[in-house]
């Protein structure tokens, strides 16, 4: 039979939960950081951010590397625009979309970490 892992306790350790108050940050920059990992809630985009880790590329290289439409990568290129987790540059008609900062490499590179550990 499981052994129930609840705090049977009634002690509250003041010293202990005021410290820890004082370390966490406001309401709202744990919402905001929430709303950015629903970002990496998506297989496909975490693959697209995961091949702009790798080079910059196209709307048309990315569809073809992932197998998908353009519209539909143009779509999750927007969303990811407005997170700041991509950014582009145009080079004549041609725009190209790269990772947004090293943030965006360091959040990918930690998953990937996490998942592979033994």
């Amino acid at each position: 039979m499981a052994k129930k892992m609840t705090c049977e306790c009634e002690v509250i350790h003041e010293d202990t939960v005021r410290l820890v108050k004082s370390l966490l940050s406001d309401r709202d920059e744990y919402d905001d950081l929430a709303s950015l990992f629903k970002f990496f809630g998506d297989g496909t985009r975490v693959q697209m951010l995961h091949a702009l880790e790798q080079r910059e590329m196209c709307v048309c290289d990315l569809a073809a590397l992932l197998g998908v439409t353009k519209s539909a990568v143009s779509h999750q290129l927007k969303a990811l625009r407005l997170a700041n987790l991509v950014k582009f540059r145009r080079e004549g008609q041609i725009v190209y979309y790269s990772l947004a900062d090293d943030h965006v490499k360091a959040i990918l590179d930690v998953g990937f970490e996490h998942l592979r550990e033994e």
